[in-house]
């Protein structure tokens, strides 16, 4: 049997010759189709059965208001820019997911006692600095023991007092603490510092150390190099991305940080394409944006802004029925709506300022709102002040006229034989009439002379009363009547609201400055700033205080409200005092069963909102703009702003396909 060859190239050359010209386009045409349609089917089998993925590469360009001083933990929690430099170049034991959770960040694992006083923890196998030296248990000793030395003056000392630290292993340590505190997890997200490198530095050059500004962690990105004027103004910091992370290795290769001296500066760069993420203080600078390549994000905090009255200093606030009136004065949603006005739209209409009744926040924590609340009743508030005695002066601000008795009182019977104070100021008092008491002496000793003069008082002055020696009831009354009279007292209900020198803020203090006048309430505003007002606050020097508490992701008023915490370091802003709150607070700080802790803290809520210690006002929610290139931002709640960097591994710029 013959076989017949298949046609060779030069054959087929021949094929072309004899055809028409007709002929050559069909055939040329139906070789572009069948070329074409392969083509489409691979491509669409390729898209079909592949997806865009990050990718590795990208730099992020983050702008930011203000300079770093410390990047350090033991010292950068009170300088926001320092806050977000140690988020992404530190670790701590534990950490935050994208719901704000508290989860496991350099531990693998912990044990926590029945009691709740021990808690027992377990290195991840191998975490390296970012020098590649091994990050052990011996670090994390050496940290929480510098934070507790009082020599190193460390922000977050009071959060580790009377706590005890015990290595076990290169891997392993335990914390002792002696009452039960079920958000201690939250205390371990603080980050861990390098034994190596610090050891050897004294307290007295802690914050002088050249690693303050160019530190060594163990977080996401490592620090890559830093750019100053001639006059020290720090420009610009670059981070690397850390590839030995102990997690994930971020998608993004490097991070750079530029630094400016006002908002306005920093809106003009990201207007100019030159930075791709910034957050404002100022509200009205939202209108300067003109990029429109912008991705809004909202993510809500535990904390909430409120006007702490200082019972303990300013009279008027010492009585409930003027704190309440004041509570029923504000008019929340105008203070809500005049924030958001000036703020961008987002999508789905998400609240972005949202009304505050309660100290912990049941809309953030899932527990039950309170069963009061103050709703806006101008009626209200005046019944209120009139029923107390505050009525309107003739230029319109309120006042209250009572008697004041001086200190001192005749309340003890005196006679002959009785010595000390009281007979001091009887005898200052009969010594006023000569005739009383001729001789005047102040001795302090009640003897014959001061018997007489008493006698003669009595005839004078008191009837009925038989002409003896004896400083009786009538007698004292008397006394009480013409040496110490009462004296009229009036008290203006006009006192300082005090606040951070802030924008928004400063907004509100004025917003509610007008809403109180109404009343017939004067305020002056005094706006200071975060430095000034540090000691102010710590001295509880104050009339009112406009200022907003962090409640963090596990839960815990005490610091803020417990009775304890009047004073500095404490937190409780009002001076406030409520035996039943005390109790239910510590209570709820130690059980370990989270629905009796919910029941303790809804039942503390009703208490203290009765109390009206404060007006709760808005929580915020924080707003973060970004480049719509950046991509991978998931985040859902944050525990303070510096936590938006908290899933920076699942940020991305670049793209690539992969098989699904």
């Amino acid at each position: 049997m013959r076989y017949r060859k298949f046609p060779n190239f030069s054959q087929w050359r021949q094929v072309f010759k004899i055809l028409k010209k007709s002929e050559k386009i069909i055939i040329l045409a139906l070789f572009v189709l069948a070329t074409s349609s392969l083509i489409f089917l691979l491509v669409n089998f390729y898209f079909n059965h592949t997806e865009i993925a990050p990718a590795t590469g990208g730099i992020h360009k983050e702008g930011l208001v203000g300079q770093p001083r410390f990047i350090n933990p033991i010292y950068g929690e009170t300088n926001d820019v320092d806050r977000d430099l140690i988020e992404l170049i530190f670790s701590g034991l534990m950490s935050y997911n994208k719901e704000g959770q508290v989860v496991k960040g350099l531990v693998k694992e912990y044990k926590i006692s029945e009691d709740g006083k021990l808690y027992e923890f377990y290195l991840k196998d191998n975490i390296l600095w970012h020098d590649n030296k091994p990050l052990t248990a011996d670090d994390v000793v050496f940290t929480i023991k510098t934070i507790q030395n009082s020599d190193y003056k460390s922000s977050l000392r009071t959060n580790w007092v009377g706590i005890e630290i015990e290595k076990i292993s290169n891997i392993a340590f335990s914390f002792k603490l002696k009452n039960p505190y079920n958000s201690f997890l939250e205390n371990c997200t603080v980050k861990i510092i390098p034994k190596h490198i610090w050891e050897n530095i004294s307290p007295e050059n802690f914050t002088l150390s050249p690693y303050n500004l160019r530190p060594i962690g163990s977080g996401p990105f490592k620090f890559k190099g830093l750019k100053q004027t001639d006059t020290g103004f720090i420009k610009s910091l670059s981070l690397e991305s850390n590839l030995n992370h102990h997690e994930k290795v971020s998608f993004l290769s490097d991070l750079f940080f530029q630094f400016f001296e006002k908002e306005e500066d920093l809106i003009d760069a990201f207007n100019r394409k030159e930075i791709n993420g910034f957050s404002l203080a100022s509200l009205e600078n939202y209108n300067l944006i003109k990029n429109e390549e912008v991705v809004f994000y909202s993510f809500p905090l535990p904390r909430y802004f409120a006007v702490f009255f200082n019972i303990q200093k300013f009279k008027a606030f010492s009585e409930y029925d003027v704190r309440k009136a004041l509570n029923y004065a504000v008019n929340k949603e105008e203070i809500v709506e005049q924030i958001g006005s000036v703020l961008p739209s987002i999508e789905n209409d998400v609240k972005i300022v949202r009304i505050v009744e309660s100290p912990v926040l049941p809309e953030f924590f899932n527990y039950e709102k309170p069963s009061k609340s103050y709703e806006f009743n101008i009626e209200e508030a005046k019944s209120l002040l009139d029923k107390v005695g505050f009525k309107e002066n003739e230029n319109g601000v309120r006042e209250k006229t009572s008697e004041k008795k001086p200190a001192f009182q005749f309340k003890t019977s005196l006679n002959v034989g009785s010595r000390g104070k009281d007979v001091e100021e009887l005898q200052k008092c009969l010594a006023k009439d000569s005739k009383i008491y001729p001789e005047g002496d102040i001795t302090g000793y009640f003897g014959s002379l001061t018997k007489a003069a008493v006698i003669r008082f009595k005839k004078q002055y008191v009837e009925g009363v038989k002409g003896t020696g004896l400083v009786g009831s009538k007698t004292r009354a008397k006394l009480n009547e013409l040496c110490l009279p009462a004296t009229q007292e009036t008290l203006l209900l006009q006192f300082t609201l005090t606040t951070v020198n802030q924008p928004q803020l400063v907004a509100v203090a004025s917003l509610l400055k007008s809403q109180w006048e109404k009343l017939g309430v004067s305020v002056e505003i005094e706006a200071l700033d975060i430095l000034e007002l540090k000691p102010i606050i710590k001295e509880r020097n104050y009339d009112s205080l406009l200022f907003g508490e962090v409640l963090g992701t596990l839960p815990d008023p005490f610091p803020f409200w417990h009775s304890s915490q009047k004073n500095d370091p404490g937190l409780n802003l009002s001076g406030y005092e409520n035996k039943d709150v005390d109790k239910l607070l510590k209570e709820a700080r130690e059980t370990l069963d989270e629905n009796l802790k919910k029941e303790k803290y809804e039942e503390f809520q009703d208490i203290l909102i009765e109390d009206a210690p404060c007006v709760f006002l808005y929580s915020p929610d924080y707003l973060y703009l970004v480049s719509d290139k950046i991509k991978g931002i998931n985040t859902k709640k944050l525990v303070n702003p510096a936590k938006r960097f908290s899933n920076i591994e699942n940020w991305f710029i670049k793209t690539k396909r992969v098989w699904k």
